[in-house]
């Protein structure tokens, strides 16, 4: 379709500006008019809003009665490992399709469009341009719901953990509030006496949605062990934070959470709300229990493991072979690699935090981004079982419950 650059430019200069001079992007909110940055934009035969729940409001152009252009931008600049979210809903009347072109600042396109239209999900063909800063496609008429990825918000999340105390006696857990007032709640499984505790973490990035994918089974299948075991929930518990970032999720950010901040960088320095609820839940348990492992849940192009690197020790390698080893093609449809990559505390991470503080296996979990959601659940299912008999086969809880004197507490009461 041909591109008007004129009208393009004028859009995004404003948001050029502010995202140089600030640290994060938070769009005024306007109501009004057509091609003006707001919850909707409308022409006589076209309605599109973004105005629910992962619909950050974006820059709409009205290039023609059934023509638009949206303008992305991050939520603060610039990002660390860009995954340009969107999201938007859209009413047409009957006629030509509807034509739109996403265009990136300080991106990339990533995430192929996801159109959602009574009840059935479909992925649209796209059109991306060579240095891969837009890309076009067509909606047919009619209504429906578009976004990078399928839409996980946070009451989505709120029902996992509803689940799992109905069916299991899970606990919930709320560790502490977001910038915006959200919970940020985990749920606890085993007996809350367990030496061996189980952390595990997701959602730190809002858009990486298939790591919730591998995530959820995962803490199911362990539950059900739990659940059936006695022995082992008397010596096992797990603390499990589905949604780390909710206010980043439900604003439809790329990244950060609503302080304009990566939480995965904010291991140490906790400077946010949602890193220093665990880090403080941790610090106030310590007296009855440790880390044993920890698994942080994300996304990439690839699936793939993080592990510790020339660090590891023989009870790392041991715990990490048996988790991991051998099963890189053991999966139909799930192939992934094993990534041994050094802890640098000072990086931010929750895998170089927890391994700097406690010294155990600390993991991240990445899940490609175009991995079917059925594939994921049942590697994840499968890798439940096999990391429990890993941990299993660890050596016994140091009985010093303390955190190591290399471990960076940040900022904040501990």
């Amino acid at each position: 379709m041909p591109r008007t650059p004129a009208r393009i430019a004028s859009a995004a200069l404003p948001l050029a500006a502010l995202l140089a001079g600030c640290s994060h992007f938070e769009p005024p909110s306007i109501a009004g008019a057509p091609g003006e940055l707001g919850p909707r934009c409308a022409t006589a035969d076209v309605r599109i809003d973004f105005d629910f729940p992962a619909a950050a409001p974006s820059r709409c152009v009205i290039e023609g009665p059934r023509s638009f252009a949206l303008v992305l931008a991050p939520e603060h600049a610039p990002p660390i490992n860009p995954s340009p979210w969107y999201a938007f809903r859209y009413t047409a009347a009957p006629g030509d399709p509807v034509r739109v072109r996403l265009d990136y600042l300080g991106a990339a396109h990533r995430y192929p469009p996801k159109l959602l239209r009574e009840g059935t999900l479909s992925e649209l063909p796209a059109a991306v341009a060579k240095d891969g800063r837009s890309a076009a496609f067509v909606l047919p008429a009619g209504s429906g719901t578009v976004s990078a990825q399928p839409i996980v918000s946070a009451a989505d999340h709120a029902r996992f953990a509803a689940r799992l105390a109905g069916a299991f006696g899970a606990a919930r857990v709320q560790l502490g509030r977001s910038l915006d007032g959200r919970p940020i709640e985990a749920i606890r499984l085993g007996n809350p006496s367990a030496s061996h505790l189980v952390v595990i973490l997701g959602r730190q990035h809002p858009p990486e949605v298939t790591g919730t994918w591998a995530l959820e089974p995962f803490v199911s299948e362990l539950a059900q062990m739990l659940a059936s075991d006695p022995d082992l929930a008397g010596d096992v518990q797990v603390l499990a934070v589905p949604l780390l970032n909710p206010d980043g999720v439900e604003r439809g950010h790329w990244r950060a959470n609503r302080g304009g901040v990566d939480l995965n960088r904010d291991w140490g320095p906790f400077t946010q709300p949602e890193t220093r609820a665990v880090r403080d839940w941790l610090v106030r348990e310590l007296p009855r229990t440790r880390p044993a492992a920890m698994i942080d849940f994300h996304s990439t192009a690839r699936s793939l493991f993080y592990v510790q690197g020339d660090e590891a020790s023989a009870a790392d390698r041991r715990f990490t072979d048996r988790f991991l080893g051998g099963k890189e093609r053991r999966f139909a449809g799930y192939p992934f690699t094993i990534e041994p990559r050094n802890a640098n505390p000072g990086s931010g991470t929750a895998k170089n935090w927890f391994f700097a503080c406690f010294g155990v296996p600390s993991l991240t979990y990445e899940v490609g981004d175009a991995v079917e959601r059925g594939k994921a659940a049942n590697a994840a299912q499968a890798l439940a079982h096999d990391f429990m008999a890993a941990l299993r086969d660890l050596p016994e809880a140091k009985p010093d419950l303390t955190v190591s004197g290399a471990c960076p507490m940040g900022v904040g009461p501990a």
